[in-house]
């Protein structure tokens, strides 16, 4: 059993850690750009049926394994099939989560550049180009790996203190805060001239924009968003009592992700089409839109400010996720500093992320397959291996993982039927794996 003193200390505090570690990156700077290069509304539906029939499921699954074993991700698959190869998941969510948070960090350093800048009130001008801007920011070598650094520096700080005086504290106050700017920046953006044509990008459909990529980009936007696939959410329910659904916490976390992704949707491309913008611009259209955006408000520069630095922190409250389970499976056993263990994994993904963080720089030339280290890092951790962890957890729960102990886990404090843990497992153990295979083969042109 956990020490009490390593759980959270409310049920409120896990869903909104767990929300935390979901939304960020995922929901606020990935989804929109996304969108925005697969087709708008269409795009948009699919994530939403991934999210519910496919995502949910599995966030539940990584729930029931965790607290069911109360252990990390690499000792609870251990813990849960002893003498068995199926430690391979936390082993593969490890490896994931460290090649995640290396270019993850790279954008959680421009965010918080971009956050300093706008403290003096260096972002917002009269007929500034916002494009060149980001441009100048993501092409200078120095200031790129600095942030990096100054990123994981604070990772680094927080997942020293733990479970219940680092993670949980921080998502207390900053999730809700950070859904109060949403609001208004999108009560601004919809009263643009012209954001209508925006509104109906995102939210009309379009099917004959979508292709066999569009729909594996959507699937692994649902995992990426969920923080799913890599064993995560296995680490952080391993901190929680039994006086909390599991079912109802995942639901929660679910729909607050959807939401976040639909407002961000709502703040930026209304704004795009106002002003003209290429939706399809890629990585860098949130930190070409916001300032458009800002710009146009009373106040704008210190809203902007505002806006970023709870941007800032709901992307640490992300890649704390990730840097905790790399962190816990080398503390979990063994009596090492947790201070120690954090210092040294933060600095061995600061080297990672380096070339990732020059790939708009010195190495803006240097391809694989096409694209750039940052761009190629992102591919492999969001197509190719959230979808295998997913497709690996599933499989685990539909076949290996001993089913008393995870309807017990599925049924503790929640008033759910004995039919919606049937209906939840037979989709673990048929839909979810059928659904990855056909969706990653029919994205490679093989069906």
């Amino acid at each position: 059993m956990r020490n009490k003193t390593d759980q959270w200390s409310s049920k409120l505090g896990f869903i909104l850690s767990s929300a935390g570690a979901a939304i960020g990156l995922g929901a606020i700077w990935k989804f929109p750009y996304m969108t925005g290069m697969n087709g708008g509304g269409a795009f948009f539906l699919l994530f939403i049926a991934f999210t519910i029939l496919i995502g949910l499921p599995i966030l539940i699954a990584e729930f029931i394994i965790g607290r069911g074993a109360q252990k990390e991700a690499i000792s609870a698959y251990k813990t849960l099939a002893p003498k068995s190869g199926w430690s391979i998941i936390g082993i593969w969510g490890a490896i994931g989560s460290f090649l995640l948070l290396s270019f993850y960090s790279v954008v959680g350093g421009w965010v918080l550049i971009y956050s300093l800048l706008s403290i003096p009130g260096m972002i917002i001008k009269d007929n500034a180009d916002y494009a060149e801007l980001f441009a100048t920011v993501t092409g200078n070598p120095f200031v790129t790996i600095a942030g990096l650094a100054i990123f994981l520096i604070i990772n680094i700080i927080v997942i020293s203190f733990g479970i219940k005086n680092g993670i949980e504290k921080s998502s207390k106050v900053l999730m809700p805060l950070l859904l109060l700017f949403f609001i208004i920046l999108v009560v601004r953006a919809v009263t643009f001239e012209g954001a209508m044509e925006g509104i109906l990008f995102f939210l009309q459909p379009d099917f004959t924009q979508l292709t066999g990529e569009s729909v594996l980009y959507a699937l692994g936007q649902s995992f990426f968003s969920l923080a799913v696939g890599f064993s995560v959410m296995v680490t952080y329910s391993s901190y929680l009592t039994k006086d909390v659904s599991l079912p109802m916490s995942a639901g929660s976390v679910s729909i607050m992700n959807i939401v976040v992704s639909l407002l961000a949707g709502l703040a930026i491309f209304p704004v795009v089409f106002a002003f003209g913008l290429e939706p399809a611009e890629g990585p860098g259209l949130l930190f070409i839109v916001l300032p458009e955006a800002f710009a146009q408000m009373p106040f704008g520069e210190l809203f902007l400010s505002l806006f970023l630095l709870l941007f800032l922190f709901a992307i640490l409250t992300s890649s704390f996720s990730m840097l905790e389970i790399i962190t816990s499976a080398f503390t979990e056993k063994k009596e090492r500093s947790r201070t120690k263990v954090a210092w040294i994994a933060g600095l061995v993904i600061f080297i990672a992320g380096i070339p990732a963080s020059l790939s708009s720089s010195n190495l803006a030339e240097f391809k694989i397959f096409g694209l750039t280290v940052f761009d190629a890092t992102d591919f492999l951790v969001s197509n190719i291996m959230l979808p295998g962890g997913c497709l690996l957890i599933a499989l685990f729960i539909g076949f290996k993982m001993d089913k008393t102990l995870m309807k017990r886990e599925f049924s503790y404090s929640n008033s759910l039927s004995s039919t919606m843990y049937t209906v939840w497992f037979q989709l673990m153990r048929w839909v979810v794996p059928l659904t990855i295979i056909i969706v990653f083969l029919g994205s490679l042109g093989l069906i």
